[in-house]
């Protein structure tokens, strides 16, 4: 959100004008209409994204974007005179003459005087009021990035936005990373000319050394870049998060080491190019960084003090908790102590001498504000009201006296209310949540606990068929994920509900069912997050397949001889495992968009839960489908997209081949250059759910019997 500098509004684009609109009040004042707010680019493409210089003077506006990997983030800006409606695209001027559709994450900088970019690989600075542009960094290239990253860095660490401003304008630090050693995996697009053409991604797979990382730092009016001598190996190591002190001229970064399982922190000096170690933190499994709390982002510092402390999020005592650190690492006060993980940081507010954070001590599968004293005195209280249980967001304002609250849960689409801070009040009661909730009750759907033979007690949910027999026997299909990358029965909208079945599955006559296994990142403490390290394809399958087999036990209505089991990329995996390693439980697979060789994944996520292949290579092959597909006995629907570049098509072939090899019979649908969403193209997405359901519905037969 857009906040103004008071925290008391925000500014959006409604209907073609730059609306601000006071949240206590409701009233809206026009910032800058239509005849000067137009729509930019050649296309026409609509306002993406927009900032204000500090004087509000002029506007920074993102439109024309283009897909890098996952997100919009390349595209075009331009600057607008608030007063005389005039524009410049940023990029044209002299010195820089950028391709359209081709600038990245400009900023402007701290006074306003200056804005930053990223074109092809290299760092711009462009004076805002003659639009001069200095060209920062000449060595860019597709495997040399400056100010940006690669696939693996922005798919498994969240870091895109690869520079960072210094307080004073003057400077920019910025991420390099080299490429040039990791071997591309060529995607070949068959479908677009007609000729075949190889699409190259640079994708360090398991076992493969990392793209070295170093930061530097640059006068913005160009010349030597100083490099950090951050000690270490850089193709052993990681660099996952950089920012500079709130004054001064120090940065500080964090480095993970290869297998991610100790993190440093260093002060940097980019005068004399010194990093001096503060903290180091070692884990027996792995350490998560911000992203892994932060919603995928881990930009940004929780500084305190103006910089002589900040906040610090940690697993070490066994459960995800705060701290409060010194700048020197050796002073540390724990703010969140408990058996209890934390979610995420909602905002710190220094003056009042709180931090709100969300957690769910009572149910783990449900989220609420909480907060403390920065001070650590004093107990976590919760600021949610009781009455609504489900899962609830909070977007706070700068001051910290208003916030954007959001709530669902599987009986209540999602729905929001503005209120005010520390009391959690409506700003208007006539539009509260509590006088506008619209539950819809759902009396087939139940969240349960089952307790498998090996005593691990699993999280679920059922949805039932509609007016069931409980004295017939329905089929049930299991949608599952089952890694740490994600959790299926966390209670949210949707919840019960398959959105790649045609129709309605309790109305067909299916029971439907999800199990988070052990490992999933539930809010369960440490033990349970990493109980699966170096275990994915073995503990979790385990769990999942004894969850089943208890659930069989306990309720008669459930039709053994028709279980069904799907998923989608780890959740596909898992398809897999359960239909391989567990056929006299599974029935039918559908398995999308797979990981059928641990080997063939990216280093950084694959490593961080298995391990190194050089030291327990073993871990791997046991981990993986292409292992057991000699064992398959029921019905598989395969799916991939040739065009995938996060789980790459090679997945798909080794299992064919794999299946091939032991006279294996099962169906495969390849989507051609489609990615790892198999969404892109006319007819695709309803093509995929007519596939599914009428697979579905051949092989695992709904209705009772």
């Amino acid at each position: 959100m857009h906040w103004t500098d008071n925290g008391n509004a925000f500014a959006a684009v409604e209907q073609g004008n730059l609306v601000k609109t006071d949240v206590r009040t409701g009233q809206k004042t026009t910032l800058l209409g239509t005849d000067k707010l137009r729509r930019f680019g050649s296309n026409g493409m609509p306002i993406v994204d927009f900032a204000f210089t500090p004087d509000s003077s002029r506007l920074l506006i993102f439109t024309n974007p283009a897909r890098v990997w996952r997100y919009n983030t390349r595209g075009d800006y331009y600057l607008i005179d608030r007063a005389t409606g005039q524009n410049r695209q940023l990029g044209t001027g002299a010195g820089a003459n950028r391709p359209m559709q081709s600038l990245m994450y400009a900023k402007l900088s701290p006074d306003g005087r200056s804005v930053a970019y990223v074109s092809e690989h290299n760092l711009y600075v462009e004076d805002v009021a003659t639009g001069k542009t200095t060209q920062l960094t000449t060595d860019g290239t597709r495997k040399r990035i400056n100010g940006t990253f690669d696939w693996a860095y922005e798919e498994e660490f969240g870091c895109r936005d690869g520079f960072r401003w210094s307080p004073d304008s003057k400077q920019i630090a910025y991420w390099q990373i080299d490429a040039t050693k990791i071997p591309d995996y060529l995607m070949l697009n068959t479908t677009d000319s007609i000729y075949s053409y190889v699409v190259p991604v640079e994708y360090p797979k398991v076992g493969v050394d990392p793209s070295p990382a170093r930061i530097g730092v640059v006068n913005i009016t160009g010349g030597k870049t100083n490099w950090m001598n951050i000690p270490g190996d850089a193709q052993q190591h990681y660099l996952t998060r950089m920012e500079w002190f709130p004054t001064g001229n120090s940065i500080i970064v964090q480095q993970l080491n290869r297998k991610q399982n100790e993190s440093k922190l260093f002060v940097c000096n980019p005068a004399t190019q010194a990093a001096s170690p503060v903290y180091t933190e070692t884990d027996k499994a792995w350490i998560d960084i911000k992203s892994r709390w932060n919603h995928d982002d881990p930009s940004g510092w929780e500084w305190l003090e103006g910089g002589k402390s900040f906040v610090w999020v940690s697993e070490k005592d066994g459960w995800r908790h705060i701290y409060r650190m010194g700048i020197d690492g050796k002073k540390e006060l724990l703010l969140t102590p408990g058996s209890y993980d934390i979610e995420t940081i909602s905002h710190i507010d220094e003056p009042a001498n709180l931090i709100y954070f969300i957690a769910s001590p009572e149910n783990t599968n449900q989220r609420y504000l909480y907060r403390t004293k920065l001070d650590g005195k004093g107990k976590a209280e919760r600021v949610t009201p009781k009455g609504l249980s489900g899962t609830h967001g909070y977007t706070f304002s700068p001051n910290g006296k208003l916030a954007m609250h959001t709530f669902n849960n599987y009986e209540t689409a999602p729905a929001r209310e503005w209120i005010t801070l520390p009391d959690h009040k409506a700003v208007n009661e006539a539009e509260s949540l509590a006088k506008r909730i619209k539950r819809i009750p759902r009396p087939n759907v139940s969240f349960f606990t089952v307790t498998t033979e090996d005593g691990v007690t699993l999280d679920g949910w059922m949805a039932k068929p509609v007016d069931m027999d409980s004295t017939k026997k329905y089929p049930v299909v299991f949608h599952v994920y089952g890694e740490p990358a994600g959790s299926t029965v966390d209670d949210q909208y949707g919840l019960g509900r398959n959105n790649m079945f045609e129709g309605d599955m309790n109305k067909a006559g299916y029971i439907y069912v999800a199990l988070d296994n052990r490992g999933t990142p539930n809010l369960k403490g440490a033990a349970w997050r990493k109980a699966i390290y170096r275990q994915i394809g073995r503990l979790n399958i385990r769990d999942q397949a004894m969850g089943a087999k208890k659930l069989f036990a306990q309720h008669a209505y459930m039709d053994t001889s028709r279980v069904a089991v799907w998923g989608w990329s780890g959740g596909g995996s898992t398809t897999l495992h359960l239909l391989f390693q567990y056929p006299d439980i599974y029935k039918t697979g559908i398995s999308v968009a797979a990981v059928g060789n641990q080997l063939f994944y990216d280093n950084i996520y694959q490593e961080r839960y298995m391990g190194l292949p050089q030291e327990n290579r073993e871990d791997f092959v046991a981990g993986s489908p292409i292992t057991y597909a000699k064992n398959l006995r029921g019905n598989l629907l395969y799916i991939h997209g040739t065009g995938d570049d996060n789980v790459h098509y090679d997945n798909a072939e080794v299992l064919i081949n794999e299946l091939v090899k032991h006279n294996k019979q099962f169906q495969l649908m390849s989507y051609p250059n489609r990615s790892h969403g198999i969404y892109e193209g006319p007819g695709t997405s309803q093509h995929l759910h007519t596939l599914y359901t009428n697979y579905l519905l051949k092989n695992c037969p709904p209705g009772p019997r």
